[in-house]
C-alpha cells in the first residue's frame, strides 16, 4: 500500500490554501508603519522592511516540527535547540540577510528545570555555530492545552537579520542556464516528520539498530546543519541569484524564489534514512515532495560560479554539488519527474 504525506495527517494542498488565506489578510497590515516600508511579505522565506536610512530588516519565526515527538519518546532534549536555531537562521539568510539576534519560545505541561536545562544548551549550541546571540525568549507552562502525563513540549524561535539593500536577493535575477548548487543536509533535519514516524515507527522501534545507520531513534534525531556562514561568505564573494532552504516542500520550495523551470538531474545517491523511508511504499515524488533526500541547502548562480561556490562549502567542511539548472520549461522537476 503506497503512503502519502496526507495519509500522516498533512495535507500539502489545503495547507497552501489556508497560507494564501493568511497572506492576503496581513497583508493589509504592511503600510501600518509609516517609519519602514515592507520590501517583502508572505510568500518569500523572511519579511523584510526598510528602516529610516536605508537599512533593511529581516524576520522570520520557525519551530521544529513533531520533531519534538521523537525528542520526547527519547526522552533526549540536548540537540532539538540546534534544530530550533537552524530553521530559522537557515530561513532568513535565503534573503542575504545575516542574522543578527534570536529569541525562543518554549511551551510545555509542567515545569522540568533539568530538561529546560538541556534544551537551552541545545539553542545557544545552534547559536553560537550561527554566531547569533540569543537575546531573549519566553517559556509558557499550560497543562491544560499541552496534555500528557510524561513531560511534553513545543519549541519554536523568531530571528532577526539586516542587510543592505545591494545585498537582497529574492530570486528575481535567476536566469535560464544559472546552475543549482545543492549543499549535503545532515539527515531529515526537521520536515517530514509526521510521514517518517507513520512508516518507520509501524515497523521500527527508536531503539533499533540499522545497518548503515545506527540507532533509528539516534539518527532521527541529527541535528539539522546550520549554514550560515558558509552562505554569508558566498553572497560576499560570488555572484548569487537565488538561495533555498530545502525544508517543507522540500524542492518544491525552489517555486517561493522565481516561477521558472528547475531541472534536478544530478542529485546524490540519498542517504540511508530517506532510502529505508522509500522502501515502506512511499513513491519517489512523495519522497521528493516531503524531504530533502540528502540536500539541505540549494545556491542559484551562473555556471561560472559553481566552482568557487563549491571552494567555500568545501572550506567550511560541506560537500556541495551541481544538482540541477534553470530551464525555460517551467516547474520542479527531479530527473523526469516533475514534482511541481
Amino acid at each position: 500500500m503506497v503512503v502519502t504525506y496526507k495519509d500522516a495527517g498533512i495535507d500539502i494542498r489545503k495547507i497552501k490554501q489556508s497560507q494564501a488565506t493568511i497572506g492576503r489578510l496581513i497583508a493589509s497590515t504592511h503600510r501600518l508603519q509609516k517609519r519602514v516600508k515592507t520590501l517583502s511579505g508572505f510568500g518569500h522565506y523572511a519579511g523584510i522592511v526598510e528602516m529610516p536610512g536605508g537599512k533593511l530588516l529581516a524576520t522570520h519565526t520557525d519551530g521544529v516540527g513533531t520533531k519534538v515527538i521523537i525528542s520526547q519518546m527519547m526522552k533526549k532534549y540536548d540537540t532539538i535547540g540546534i534544530d530550533c536555531v537552524a530553521m530559522n537562521v537557515n530561513d532568513i539568510i535565503c534573503t542575504g540577510a545575516a542574522p543578527i539576534s534570536f529569541v525562543d519560545y518554549i511551551a510545555a505541561n509542567r515545569n522540568e528545570h533539568e530538561i529546560f536545562k538541556k534544551i537551552v544548551q541545545g539553542l545557544v549550541k545552534g547559536a553560537k555555530k550561527a554566531q547569533v546571540p540569543i537575546v531573549g525568549g519566553e517559556t509558557a507552562i499550560m497543562p491544560d492545552v499541552i496534555t500528557g502525563k510524561d513531560f511534553m513540549f513545543d519549541l519554536a524561535g523568531m530571528v532577526v537579520g539586516i542587510l543592505d539593500k545591494r545585498d537582497m536577493i529574492l530570486g528575481d535575477m535567476i536566469t535560464p542556464g544559472d546552475i543549482i548548487i545543492g549543499v549535503k543536509s545532515s539527515g531529515l533535519h526537521s520536515n517530514g516528520y509526521s510521514l517518517a514516524r507513520k512508516v518507520l515507527l509501524s515497523k521500527y522501534s527508536l531503539k533499533d539498530k540499522i545497518k548503515g545507520l545506527g540507532t533509528l531513534g539516534d539518527a532521527l534525531l541529527e541535528p539539522t546543519e546550520i549554514y550560515v556562514n558558509p552562505v554569508l561568505e558566498s553572497i560576499e564573494e560570488c555572484d548569487i541569484h537565488g538561495l533555498a532552504h530545502i525544508t517543507g516542500g522540500s524542492f518544491t520550495k525552489l517555486l517561493r524564489l522565481k516561477k521558472t523551470g528547475y531541472m534536478i538531474d544530478n542529485m546524490p545517491e540519498p542517504p540511508e534514512i530517506f532510502q529505508l523511508i522509500e522502501n515502506e511504499d512511499v513513491e519517489k515524488e512523495e519522497m521528493y515532495k516531503t524531504f530533502n533526500m540528502g540536500i539541505g541547502f540549494c545556491l542559484i548562480a551562473p555556471e561560472e560560479e559553481g566552482e568557487l561556490i563549491e571552494n567555500i562549502f568545501k572550506k567550511h567542511g560541506l560537500k556541495s554539488r551541481q544538482i540541477g539548472s534553470i530551464v525555460e520549461k517551467k516547474g520542479v522537476f527531479v530527473d523526469s519527474l516533475r514534482i511541481a
